[in-house]
């Protein structure tokens, strides 16, 4: 796609309503984060929660404390187990699941999912096996046509989000007036959304950074300094706009919110379940044992890292720090020896 029909963002010639009943799909971290944004927006929220008791704790006490210990939710949220309940009358449904699920979750979801509303993305990987973003899985598997389905990325670790610390976003949809009325609906206070026209840039981006932050996790683990993370955060932006070139993206989205924003955000800070995955396997634990000891979580970044490489690999980009991610989560390749054969890699051009 020419990079000038990527950017292009039309004035608005048919405004669409802002949606005011939003269904919440999935009641982790961020679904549920993300349902307080939305009530704090002035929207009404049901969030779907696969556990009975978290549901019943939701509408009661309005918390979640297995994911956000402390924070009170809006009396606007309310939640419910059964996904016919929480999805009807519904005028535009988030998608808050992890990548690899979606879907599995969607397929299940499918008879009792409202026709026509706004699929709102936040799950940010590359499916394994079909190589397919998550724009693209909702796509299929529901049958919605491409302007239908919204994604939202950008630096928003949940509990600082959860937290009222200011934030923004990037809502991205080839509708523009569809991305502005998602824009409209979680615009508040304390969360600033921008629109973008280039999905696929953002959905490169939101999933290759959680690849990105593992590797710098893993020199944190190895006790490397900031130079080190420095150099994998730069390396790493370097390869995603590579692979987002091949398929077309837009090469400013990977300057932006959901580019190196986000990429920064996730490769830095210790609330980043990634970029600490990865620290454990730099200190010396498997991947199996720093499973278990994040209470059974996989980092999205263990399961993309392979998809991603087979995305790259059939579209001839060299991405060393994904294939060097992958061979560490499942090949059995120590950190320390990965840190040593990318150093002595051929020298060549940076921007070669």
């Amino acid at each position: 796609m020419p990079e000038a029909s990527v950017r292009q963002e039309t004035t608005q010639q048919r405004p669409l309503p802002t949606p005011q009943r939003i269904t919440v799909l999935g009641a982790g971290s961020w679904g549920t984060t993300f349902a307080k944004v939305l009530a704090d927006a002035g929207r009404d929220v049901t969030i779907w929660a696969r556990r009975a008791e978290v549901a019943e704790e939701i509408t009661e006490k309005h918390t979640n404390e297995a994911y956000l210990p402390d924070v009170v939710l809006p009396r606007r949220v309310r939640a419910t187990s059964d996904a016919a309940s929480a999805l009807a009358g519904a005028e535009a449904v988030v998608l808050a699941v992890p990548s690899q699920s979606l879907r599995a979750n969607l397929t299940s979801w499918l008879p009792v999912l409202p026709t026509g509303v706004p699929l709102v993305s936040l799950a940010k990987g590359v499916e394994l096996g079909t190589m397919k973003r998550m724009s693209e899985v909702i796509a299929e598997v529901t049958g919605a046509p491409a302007e239908q389905v919204v994604v939202v990325s950008g630096p928003n670790l949940a509990v600082e989000v959860a937290a009222e610390q200011p934030a923004a976003a990037v809502v991205a949809c080839p509708d523009h007036d569809r991305a502005v009325a998602i824009q409209r609906a979680i615009s508040g206070p304390y969360f600033r959304p921008y629109t973008n026209v280039d999905v696929v840039g953002c959905e490169l981006a939101g999933a290759c950074k959680n690849v990105i932050a593992l590797s710098c996790g893993m020199a944190a683990g190895l006790g490397y300094g900031a130079n080190t993370v420095a150099s994998l955060i730069t390396r790493g932006l370097a390869e995603m706009a590579r692979l987002g070139g091949k398929l077309g993206a837009d090469p400013l989205t990977f300057a932006g919110l959901a580019g190196v924003g986000d990429l920064v955000a996730t490769c830095s800070s210790s609330l980043s379940r990634n970029r600490t995955f990865g620290e454990r396997l730099g200190r010396g634990e498997t991947v199996a044992q720093a499973q278990e000891a994040t209470g059974g979580q996989v980092a999205e970044g263990v399961k993309s890292c392979s998809s991603i490489r087979e995305l790259a690999r059939a579209h001839g980009v060299d991405m060393p720090l994904t294939d060097a991610m992958h061979r560490v989560c499942h090949e059995d390749v120590t950190p320390r020896k990965l840190v040593a054969e990318l150093f002595d890699r051929a020298k060549k051009s940076e921007w070669g």
